[in-house]
This record gives structure tokens, C-alpha cells and sequence, in this order.
């Protein structure tokens, strides 16, 4: 195994060496390009304080560019002969260029240089993150527009309450979906700061052109303090991970309400076959097993949570706990992300069964309309609201569903939906 620290006399157990690895190559994978790409900044910048010459500059940044290459294409392999991808990359360097590749090290620690890879990869995964989000609320606006006059009971206590509409289903998920992207967005401008050039967390005796890494990475600003930028390892991994949890939060319940509404006992939902399984015994069965796995992957992401909160109880500085934080981070992601990406496909494909819906409609869920009209003719609401629930069931057996809806004129309800202000939050989002 490939060891950045040891010399010609360390003593070293394999056994042990394993363990300490932890399996961070096979992780580092997600991240070498990121890794490179940090290494390229960090390049520019020892060439900016005179600790590398032009020449050296151009060979490592075109070496750099080929270990890209090289390794996209399956040509170079992150195995087990190394320590982890930094140690890789820097003995790829070394390999072509001898010691000009044993300089890219100078001035950085392992410990910037996992914060800076990390921190890019993270940074990407939000913004994903943000457009799925986006696309997901988009679908749920546009079906709140095709069925925003498709009656449909509306439940509390998973009990028949009042008439609500398939419209505002929708919308409400829509509106929930905008929130979390923009979550998204202002998590990844909250963790959008450059920590390269920290070192081991107390900076270096260079004067290193940190403002320059930070515009080569496009960073939008300096992680400064080098000790809070080591005390931020996990902490922002954790403040992202968060954020995905908000987003299959949304996901969870989309997912339940289909699980209830495509059972026999309500009926009002039906997936096209390719959102479902067949039974392994039983002939008769079509399950839903796409949206109960979405619905599982909410606890995914936040066992990898809980995961780095629980790793995170150290005192100021590195600690090697802090390597435990990378496998949760890039599991949650990598989870959570493929769920959302199904989800815009699953909105566009739910279909409500119209008749289904208007026959689980009954004459007592008009019972609220009927008080508020008492009230408005000026009967006071709790009288209104006695008079009512003494009165037969069936009283308003006179009133449609239709009706109902239309009657609902308070903003976002199902009679004035207002889907033009969600679509215009919408629109100012991808407009950035």
C-alpha cells in the first residue's frame, strides 16, 4: 500500500493499515476528479509564489489532465495498492514526473486537500439536488393544472373530512417541492466557501494566493479561519445531507399517499406497470415496490445523519473519526439523489380514477361548508357549528362536489389554486 507519511524505516502492520483506510479508496472513486481538479488550483497557486517554474506548472497540469483522462476511460485503476485517491494521484505524479511530482504536495495536507474535494462534490450535489427539486415541482404543477377540477375527498386522521380536489393534492406538493429547492440553493451558498490552503488546520508559513484558488475553483468565497475550517469537516456534510432529508420528507409522504390510494381499499390511484412488481407466489398481485423503496429512502439519509452526528462529538481539530464522516455523506447522496431523479417521472405517470373518487365522496363531508354559510347569513360560528353536527347526515345531500370546490375561494384553496404564483417562485429559481 502506497503511504504518503511513511520513510524508508516505518513500521508499519498491514492488518492495522487496512483498518485505518476504512475502505477510502473505493470512496475516493467519487471524488478523485474532484481531487484532481483541487490539485490543479493548488498547482497555480505554488506557481504564483515562485515554488514551482512555469515548466513544472505545465507538466503537472497537463499530467493532471491525463490522470483525468486516464482514469474516466478505465485506463488507471483507485485500488487497494493505495492508501486512498490522494495518495494515488500524487504517486501517479510522481511515477511520470519523477520529482516534480513529489513538489504538488507543498503547502497542503491530506486534511485541505479531503475538505476541498469533498467540499466541490458536495457543492455539486446540491445543486442536483436543486434541479431535481425543481423538475419534481414542475411535473406536480402541471397535473395541479390538469385535474385542478377533480374532486377528491380530503382527509384528516386518514378520515373523510371535507371535499378537497386532486388540483390542490398536487399543488401542495408542488409548493413543498419549491421550498426544498430552494433549501438546496441556500445550503450550497452557505457551504460554498474554499477551505484549500488550510493545511493541517493552522495554515502554512507560504504566503499562498488563497483568493486566487478560490476564483479557479469558482468557490464563492474563502473559508478564512483555518481551525473553524477543520471544525466544519462533517459539519457541513451534515447541514447537506439535511437538506436532502427535507426534499424525501416530501418524498415519503408522496409515497405513502400513493401506497394508500393504489390499495384495493381506496382504489383511486393506478401506476403504470413499470412502477410495479409482480408477486414471487401469488399470480394475482401487482405491487408498488417503487414507491415503498422511495419511501425507505428518507431513513437512509438520515442514518447517514445520524451517522456524522454521532461521529461529530470531538473537540477543536483533525481527528481521524472525521474520516468516517465521507462514507455516510457520499451513501446518502447517492441514495437520495437516484429517488429524486425518479420522482418528476412518478408525478407525471399518477393517474386518479375520477369515478372512484367522486363515489368516496358522502353528503357529511359538506358538513363545514354548511356552518360556514350559516355564519356568513350571520349565525355565530359556534352555533352554526352545533346546529349543523345535531343535524341528519345526509342534510347536505343537495350540494355537488363542484360546488364544494368552488366555494373554496381562500387562497390556495381548491377554488383558487393561484398555481401562477408557485410557477412564478418556480421561474425566478431557474432563472437563478
Amino acid at each position: 500500500m502506497s503511504l504518503l507519511w511513511s520513510s524508508k524505516d516505518s513500521n508499519t502492520d498491514e492488518q492495522v493499515m487496512r483498518f485505518l483506510a476504512g475502505g477510502d479508496v473505493m470512496l475516493d472513486r467519487e471524488l478523485l476528479l474532484y481531487d484532481i481538479q483541487a490539485t490543479a488550483a493548488h498547482v497555480g497557486g505554488l506557481a504564483r509564489i515562485g515554488l514551482l517554474s512555469t515548466d513544472e506548472q505545465t507538466a503537472l497540469q497537463n499530467e493532471l489532465t491525463d490522470i483525468a483522462e486516464r482514469f474516466q476511460s478505465g485506463q488507471l485503476e483507485l485500488d487497494q495498492r493505495f492508501e486512498d485517491g490522494h495518495s494515488a494521484i500524487e504517486f501517479w505524479l510522481t511515477e511520470k514526473l519523477g520529482d516534480i511530482g513529489a513538489k504538488v504536495h507543498t503547502g497542503r495536507s491530506r486534511n485541505d486537500q479531503v475538505l476541498t474535494a469533498t467540499r466541490l462534490y458536495l457543492r455539486d450535489a446540491l445543486a442536483d439536488l436543486q434541479q431535481a427539486c425543481q423538475h419534481t415541482a414542475a411535473a406536480c404543477l402541471q397535473r395541479a393544472a390538469d385535474t385542478a377540477d377533480c374532486p377528491m375527498p380530503g382527509y384528516t386522521h386518514l378520515q373523510r373530512a371535507v371535499v378537497s380536489s386532486c388540483g390542490t393534492w398536487f399543488a401542495g406538493f408542488a409548493e413543498a417541492f419549491i421550498d426544498n429547492a430552494v433549501l438546496a440553493r441556500e445550503t450550497r451558498d452557505w457551504i460554498d466557501a474554499n477551505p484549500l490552503g488550510t493545511a493541517a488546520g493552522y495554515g502554512v508559513n507560504l504566503p499562498l494566493d488563497r483568493d486566487h484558488t478560490t476564483a479557479q475553483l469558482g468557490f464563492g468565497r474563502l473559508q478564512l479561519n483555518p481551525v473553524y475550517t477543520q471544525n466544519s469537516r462533517g459539519k457541513f456534510e451534515l447541514q447537506g445531507l439535511q437538506a436532502l432529508g427535507q426534499a424525501l420528507l416530501d418524498v415519503r409522504r408522496y409515497a405513502w399517499d400513493l401506497s394508500l390510494f393504489t390499495s384495493a381499499e381506496f382504489d383511486f390511484v393506478r401506476l403504470p406497470d413499470i412502477y410495479t412488481t409482480g408477486s414471487s407466489i401469488m399470480p394475482n398481485k401487482r405491487n408498488p415496490d417503487l414507491v415503498e423503496l422511495l419511501r425507505a429512502a428518507h431513513a437512509t439519509v438520515q442514518g447517514a445523519a445520524a451517522e456524522i452526528t454521532d461521529t461529530l462529538s470531538l473537540p477543536s481539530g483533525y481527528h481521524r473519526d472525521l474520516q468516517a464522516t465521507k462514507g455516510p455523506l457520499l451513501r446518502g447522496f447517492s441514495r437520495g439523489l437516484a429517488a429524486m431523479a425518479l420522482m418528476p417521472r412518478l408525478v407525471a405517470g399518477t393517474e386518479f380514477d375520477e369515478k372512484r373518487l367522486r363515489a368516496a365522496i358522502d353528503p357529511a363531508m359538506y358538513a363545514t361548508d354548511r356552518a360556514i354559510d350559516l355564519a356568513r347569513s350571520g349565525t355565530a360560528f359556534r352555533d352554526a357549528y352545533r346546529e349543523v353536527k345535531q343535524s341528519s347526515p345526509d342534510a347536505g345531500d343537495t350540494a355537488s362536489p363542484e360546488e364544494s370546490i368552488n366555494a373554496r375561494v381562500s387562497p390556495g384553496a381548491a377554488g383558487n389554486l393561484r398555481l401562477e404564483l408557485l410557477a412564478q417562485r418556480l421561474e425566478q429559481l431557474a432563472a437563478g
